[in-house]
Order: structure tokens, then sequence, then C-alpha cells
């Protein structure tokens, strides 16, 4: 068994902490790899299918778009390739990815409403490699009544993906597959959101550590279950997220033991504490990840990603 004194006194950080690991010890693993670079981290084994994950919350504020960029700039640091698509008109996720997202930017709108290729509105973080965007620009804000008219107007998405040829198993999509696809949806219930849930196998919910996210989480799942029973029935929730966790504060550890005895280990070890580099982070067209990768938010992260990652290794078939 390792301490973090062990860790911290070696030069360089070895590939192979088992899973024995304490949080203590993989915490100051993580700081030193910070320190020498996001390049020496161990790479994680790659899905044995492309992950496509609805990001969704019906109630705002609560950290959605921050842990959709912060989740898919750790798993890139760990090796794997992963789109991020922009479905919120007000580009939060492209500005946290220092991507340009200016009327007339090859963007969603023009992949959803346009028929443009999804291979030809994607766009590289400058900031972590194998990281890529499809930014999101104010034309976006009127597809949702521009679709209204639009045969199939709620697989829009789910074929995009399907024509892009980088989406699936590498028989399917060869070494160049995307390994996670996340979509960030605006915090509504309209045809943004449900092309995205027709379009994605897994729900990744972000949930704030406080009351009212509760009853947004319950609304959330009436509407998951609407879109199983009705348009996918493949969609299912793999992965809860506790956000902005104040471990000083009766009501978030109630909030969270809560959500833990209903969802079991759909919820995610790992909690994300509040913390002021996370919030700063988008000012600098950052994610934390890149922005200060040894801070608290930034290890929290890291950890939510490796939990989420090591779902596919216990389901390579992906989750259906």
């Amino acid at each position: 068994m390792r301490t973090a004194a062990d860790i911290a006194g070696l030069g360089t950080v070895s590939d192979s902490l088992d899973d024995e690991t304490t949080p203590l010890a993989r915490a100051a693993e993580h700081v030193l790899i910070a320190r020498q670079g996001a390049g020496q981290r161990a790479r994680l084994p790659r899905p044995a299918r492309t992950r496509v994950l609805v990001v969704a919350n019906q109630k705002g504020g609560v950290g959605k778009t921050t842990s959709t960029v912060n989740v898919a700039a750790a798993l890139a640091q760990f090796g794997m390739r992963v789109l991020v698509i922009d479905l919120d008109p007000q580009g939060n996720a492209s500005t946290a990815m220092s991507v340009e997202h200016r009327r007339g930017t090859p963007s969603t709108y023009d992949m959803l409403v346009e028929g443009a290729a999804l291979n030809d509105v994607i766009a590289p973080c400058p900031d972590v490699t194998n990281l890529f965007v499809v930014p999101a620009t104010i034309d976006l804000a009127g597809a949702e009544i521009e679709l209204v008219s639009v045969v199939a107007r709620e697989q829009r998405l789910q074929k995009a993906l399907a024509a892009s040829g980088r989406i699936g198993t590498a028989a399917q999509a060869g070494e160049d597959r995307f390994d996670y696809v996340f979509i960030d949806c605006p915090p509504s219930l309209g045809l943004l959101t449900l092309n995205a849930l027709v379009a994605g196998e897994e729900m990744f919910i972000p949930i704030q550590a406080e009351y009212y996210a509760l009853e947004g989480l319950g609304q959330l799942l009436g509407t998951v279950e609407m879109v199983r029973s009705q348009l996918n029935s493949r969609l299912s929730i793999s992965a809860i997220l506790i956000t902005m966790y104040d471990a000083r504060t009766r009501l978030a550890a109630g909030v969270a033991d809560e959500v833990r005895e209903h969802f079991g280990d759909q919820v995610l070890k790992t909690a994300i504490p509040r913390a002021v580099r996370v919030s700063e982070a988008p000012s600098y067209g950052q994610t934390v990840m890149t922005y200060d990768p040894g801070s608290p938010g930034a290890l929290s992260y890291l950890e939510a990603a490796r939990e989420l990652a090591d779902q596919s290794i216990t389901a390579p078939e992906g989750i259906n």
C-alpha cells in the first residue's frame, strides 16, 4: 500500500497504481502528474465501442456544462478521443473549450437545421490533445422553431452521428473513432434536448447537492421514461455526478445520501466540491483541467472521469 508521502517523494509517477491505492495517495499522484504535465498520465483502456452520453438536467445552474467540459477534458488527458457536442444556444461549452462560436462558424445549427455533416462542423480544442467540439452559435436559438416542420425532426442528431463514420466499434469505425461523445443539452425540454435523448444511449446527470435539485431530477426521470417508451428504448441512466458539494453542511450530505440511496451504484463515488478555480476557468477560455490542474476541482473531475471510464471495462458492449 502506497501512502501520499511515498508518492510525493517519487521523481516520476508509476503507471500502475493498483486498485488498493488510498484516495489520498491517488490525489497525491494526480497533483504530481499535474505538475509534470498531462502527458504523463497513464492511458485508460479504450471502450469497445463509442459511448454516447447525454448530459442533461432540466434545472439550470447545477454544473451541467462545467461537468461536461471537465470530464471530457480529463478523459482526453487519459488518452481517450472525446467529442463534445454543444446543443446549448448560449455556447458555454464552446467558450470553456476556447473554440470560436461567433455567428457564421460551422456549428450544431448547420448540422441539425442545414444538414451539414458532423465531420464538417468539428473543431479541435487548442488546449487538450484528442478533445474536439461541435460549437453552438446564437443561430441555434431559433433552431427549435425551424425544426418544427421538418420530417423526423427529433432524429436529426442521431442520423448525423450514424453518418459520421467515427461512431461505433473498432470494426465499424476503425482506430480513428471517438471513444466518448458528450452531448451538452440546454436546461429545458425542447427539440434540441429531445434530439440528444434520441441520439444517446447513456445519460450522465450532474446534480447539485441542494434540495431543489432533487425536484428537477424527478422531472427529468419522467422525461427519460417518456423518451424510452416512445423514441429510444436503449436510453439508460449510467452515471449521476454530485456537484457543488459542500462537506460542511448537513444539507449537502443529506441530498447526497438520498440520491445514493435511490440510485445506488449509478451515483459516482466522487463528488465535485464547490471550488473557485472551477468557476474561474471559463472566463479564461479554459477547463479547470488546464487552468489549474492541481486544484481540488480538477482532481475531483479526474477521479470522476476515471470512474466513468471504469464502467466501460465492466460493460464493454456499452450500457443499454
